[in-house]
């Protein structure tokens, strides 16, 4: 009995890190660099949101962007909602795990064409 639930711990085990592979490759599709995101976000009509605070997002940020904090839980998923799912979405934080958290959580609400600054707003900077 103790080797079938070991094994069925090993598999669930071995599926899940699996998963967080297959994820981390797929999101690397969404990432771009800084050279990728400056020609991007200049070739079109596109939405660009800065996801960190509004003190932040004060202090200097890429023009034309939107601040919506992702951070702000509840006020993050009402202002996404007003975006348009099907128009180039470029997002960015200040290192990029923030918009990465922003990147994920807009995937999972139906975005398909959402890129994420790889590194962000430091990287844009130097």
């Amino acid at each position: 009995m103790k080797t079938i639930v070991y094994v069925a711990i090993t598999v669930v085990l071995v599926g899940w890190v699996v998963m967080q592979k297959v994820t981390a490759q797929k999101l690397k599709n969404y990432r771009l660099s800084v050279a990728e995101f400056k020609q991007a976000i200049s070739e079109g009509k596109i939405q660009l949101i800065d996801v960190r605070t509004a003190n932040e997002y004060k202090s200097g940020h890429i023009p034309k962007a939107i601040n919506m904090d992702v951070l702000s839980q509840s006020n993050f998923k009402q202002q996404i909602e007003t975006l348009d799912k099907n128009r180039p979405t470029y997002i960015y934080c200040r290192s990029g795990k923030r918009s990465l958290k922003a990147l994920n959580q807009m995937i999972k609400n139906g975005y398909t064409h959402i890129y994420d600054l790889k590194g962000g707003y430091l990287e844009w900077n130097k």
